[in-house]
């Protein structure tokens, strides 16, 4: 959603909304060329409700990293490395081997064991023992592919974290229902964290991942809110005159950087969770919003147009001189810091075309990663080495993912609805 039509939709309060419980698959729509061979080999399973090996095979495919191998070109179904004859999967060109068993214990535990496998130089690169619930053992799997992918990459996982997006779906008599969700990484379990007739936007998790701040209409005005997702219990920290929008953690989690027009023109705000006192952090005639907060808090990066059109800001999280960042391209917004502090994702656009972006704010140099031509809300994965972000088909909403480079790409498809806003968990 660009810059001006975001502001329009948070003082009229009509846009689009989300889905109810909406189921995700994930395509790869490209990949990195130089995939490396990987076999998930079917785990030893003696009544585990949820197939682990199938889970990992799935993350590591959809990471872009790695070429699956077919379970039904396996020579053999080893699940000790004693049964494994590397001479079978070299001659099948496979790189790397993962073999394990998960073997129920009794009170519904279960044990889960794991082997990554060299194939050519024959020998153990990991191999772990956990113990697991029922009720975790999706989670465990993720673990696993998480191990895996960092040992084999050298770059954290991001297989056991989550994301939250708004999602809309037409209930009829020109009713629309808004939920924010927050589901695991690959789209399983959604949980409801809000739902409204009236529009839901910003989500914007705490650096816990315990909390989500957002911004809710179901007062028929602007107000923003701070939930507990263990609990459900939420309070309601913002409902100024005039647009309450764009809440933004800080790293320790104190403070939230808003977007207020309570004395007139949209301003950025800092305010204390504590003492609900607020700080003026910018004071200009201009709309001034979307902050995002340095991944060290000493910085605030925000869309401003006070230069004729939308670009980014830059101003010190305790006030000071405000510097522009942003000037090839007509309109940059809707700032993602990267978890090291070193690049920024944002929406970058010419004429009627929006895509996502990342800048090194090093060399200030800006390389657009999507090819969309209505690209927005970008979010960095943890590990720095994705970008989650909405796009748009004709009036249809959905989820993409970018890898850093731009070489890898993904696209997060629901089975029904609208789905825009998407946030990656801490």
């Amino acid at each position: 959603m660009n810059f001006f039509r975001k502001i329009l939709l948070i003082v009229l309060f009509g846009f689009m909304a989300p889905v109810s419980h909406a189921a995700l698959t994930i395509e790869i729509t490209e990949g990195v060329e130089s995939a490396v061979p990987v076999a998930i080999v079917p785990f030893a399973s003696q009544g585990s409700p949820v197939n682990i090996s199938s889970v990992v095979n799935a993350d590591l495919g959809r990471s872009g990293y790695f070429k699956m191998m077919d379970e039904q070109g396996m020579p053999s179904r080893p699940s000790t490395a004693a049964e494994v004859n590397f001479k079978d999967w070299q001659g099948l060109g496979q790189n790397y081997l993962v073999i394990g068993q998960v073997s129920e214990t009794g009170g519904g535990q279960y044990n889960v064991q794991f082997q990554l496998l060299d194939v050519f130089k024959g020998e153990q690169l990991l191999g772990y023992r956990m113990t697991s619930s029922a009720a975790d053992l999706r989670r465990t799997a993720h673990h696993i592919s998480d191990l895996i992918f960092e040992k084999l990459t050298g770059k954290k996982g991001v297989f056991s974290g989550r994301i939250a997006y708004i999602t809309t779906d037409n209930q009829g008599n020109k009713q629309q229902l808004h939920q924010l969700q927050v589901a695991d990484a690959d789209g399983f379990n959604p949980q409801t964290v809000a739902s409204s007739v009236e529009p839901l936007m910003s989500p914007s998790w705490s650096p816990d991942g315990k909390k989500m701040a957002y911004v809710s209409f179901e007062k028929k005005s602007a107000a923003i809110y701070v939930q507990t997702l263990a609990t459900g219990e939420r309070a309601r920290i913002a409902e100024f005159r005039g647009i309450n929008g764009a809440p933004a953690w800080s790293p320790d989690g104190t403070r939230l950087a808003l977007t207020l027009s309570k004395d007139g023109s949209p301003d950025i705000y800092i305010l204390s969770l504590a003492s609900r006192s607020l700080t003026k952090l910018t004071r200009s005639f201009a709309i001034d919003t979307e902050p995002a907060w340095s991944p060290d808090g000493s910085n605030i990066v925000f869309t401003s147009d006070r230069g004729g059109n939308p670009q980014l800001y830059m101003v010190p999280s305790q006030g000071g001189q405000e510097k522009r960042l942003t000037f090839s391209g007509d309109y940059n917004a809707g700032a993602s810091f990267s978890p090291d502090g070193k690049n920024i994702a944002m929406v970058h656009g010419n004429g009627n075309d929006y895509r996502i972006a990342v800048m090194d704010l090093a060399t200030k140099t800006v390389n657009v990663l999507t090819g969309g031509r209505s690209d927005e809300s970008p979010s960095f994965a943890p590990n720095g080495t994705m970008i989650l972000y909405a796009s748009k088909k004709g009036r249809t909403g959905y989820l993409s993912a970018v890898s850093l480079d731009g070489k890898m790409q993904q696209k997060l498809v629901f089975n029904s609805g609208e789905v825009r806003e998407p946030s990656w968990a801490p």
